[in-house]
């Protein structure tokens, strides 16, 4: 390697979401793009987050059909979880993606370069390749967007327990379902994993710090996914932290809570939240500044403190979710080509893959009170959707916010079978402005589960015309 850096019109560290469709599509148009990845082709989503995980749920789901069948009319005889099948179920769906990746990549015209990236100097990385050796590049523009790593709190013998987290679990460690099964945290990652491996037959403790599980959500919603968890046997415990945890000899995992008591495990999984990955990167010398989290700064157009230097998705403090890392994508590009586009105001959807699925947008209850408007609240049972019915999955509830001076949806939240699928309906109707009264009086296909919003918001009454 010499001294003087190979030079691209675009180097992108980190293959995620944003930085993979950014460098394709900058490389298609004719410009030279180097990707460094450090060997996650495809990035985290569809190797350790969002795909694996959502596969599995797929098989969690087929379990509990398996276990209910009798209800739908049908005898089941010797079905079980195969934990050989279940992984190479996982690892198919994973290797098409990450194949399909690759492909593309190569299609493209990028250069891939796999290897660590460290910054040297401004938009220049010097990388400790892979398969040995170095490379010196530098970008006309440079894109950070290494994303986010599990994190592990500071709690006495933990990091000495041999705990798993989402990334070890789903990459590593699928090789056993454990008998027990101890969770901490009570956010998306950890009910998504508590409710998979209950469904798998684990018999599962989820331990959440805060006052209710899901805490972003209104109380009344978070309260009905607990009577779902309730119901399928899983032990939740809210308001204790984690003072303790050690692995015995004969393997098993000891959890002292903080009032005292103890919960014992096969296995512990730590779905407590994320850390990016910004350690080691050098952006010191890029002249890069990190929020103290140590996500990297940036503005509304994705700009760090560093001249033509942006960053994008979960290391850039964006919302973790990959349709957001995808929008940062067209918000760099848009810029890259002189244009203005903006963080500002992005009405973000998003679903937790529960059974039933709670999908929300826009703001709950009590973010729209806390903001002074006129609120109005729908509310529905999704027992009284009839597709629910046909479905025999009538658990869950519904729920949308108003403002009542202008009739505009603030916000929905929806716990129910396919509504992952339904709040997109809300979105768009919230991204046309159109007033509650078009969903309620829209023609809808019967039966469906989307047919369900003429239901939730005929409980309303419409403004007195002024």
């Amino acid at each position: 390697m010499t001294d003087r850096p190979e030079e691209f019109d675009l180097l992108v560290v980190g293959g995620g979401k944003a930085g993979k469709t950014l460098s394709m599509d900058v490389a298609r148009s004719g410009q030279r793009v180097a990707m460094v990845e450090r060997g996650m082709i495809g990035g985290s989503c569809i190797n350790v987050a969002c795909i694996p995980t959502k596969a599995l749920v797929t098989s969690a789901r087929a379990a509990r059909l398996l276990r209910d069948a009798s209800a739908l009319g049908l005898v089941v005889e010797g079905g079980r979880v195969d934990v050989d099948l279940l992984r190479a179920h996982k690892q198919d769906v994973v290797e098409g993606m990450v194949a399909a990746n690759r492909q593309q990549f190569l299609d493209s015209g990028l250069h891939l370069v796999i290897g660590e990236a460290r910054f040297v100097g401004p938009r220049t990385v010097r990388v400790s390749l892979a398969d040995g050796g170095e490379r010196l590049l530098r970008g006309d523009d440079v894109v950070i967007n290494t994303g986010t790593r599990p994190h592990l709190p500071s709690v006495p013998g933990l990091a000495e327990a041999g705990v798993l987290t989402s990334d070890s679990l789903l990459h590593l460690h699928l090789d056993r379902l454990p008998g027990r099964l101890v969770v901490l945290g009570g956010g998306t990652v950890g009910v998504e994993f508590a409710q998979m491996f209950a469904s798998f037959g684990s018999a599962v403790t989820l331990i959440e710090g805060g006052p209710r599980l899901l805490t972003r959500e209104d109380p009344d919603v978070s309260d009905a996914v607990m009577r779902v968890f309730v119901d399928d046997g899983i032990d939740v415990r809210v308001g204790v932290a984690v003072a303790r945890v050690d692995r015995d000899d004969d393997d098993t995992v000891r959890v002292t809570l903080d009032d005292g008591s103890l919960v014992i495990g096969d296995d512990v999984l730590v779905a407590a939240g994320r850390a990016p990955v910004t350690d080691g990167l050098g952006l010191d010398a890029a002249g890069v500044r990190l929020s103290e989290r140590g996500f990297v700064q940036v503005d509304e157009y994705l700009r760090t403190s560093a001249e033509r230097t942006w960053a994008a998705g979960d290391v850039a403090g964006s919302p973790q979710f990959t349709h957001v890392s995808l929008d940062d994508y067209r918000i760099i590009r848009a810029n890259l080509a002189g244009g203005q586009r903006s963080t500002a105001d992005r009405l973000i959807p998003y679903t937790v893959f529960t059974t039933p699925e709670l999908a929300r947008v826009g703001l709950t209850e009590t973010e729209a009170r806390r903001a002074g408007y006129d609120v109005q609240v729908a509310h529905l049972p999704v027992a009284a959707i009839p597709r629910a019915r046909t479905l025999r999955q009538t658990k869950g509830m519904w729920k949308a916010v108003i403002d009542a001076s202008t009739d505009r949806i603030l916000g929905a939240a929806l716990l129910g079978a396919e509504a992952a699928e339904v709040i997109t309906s809300v979105q768009l109707a919230m991204l046309a402005g159109m007033p509650w009264t078009d969903l309620r009086d829209a023609v809808i296909t019967h039966p469906t589960m989307t047919e369900g919003l003429n239901l939730l918001f005929a409980s309303l009454q419409p403004s007195p015309v002024r």
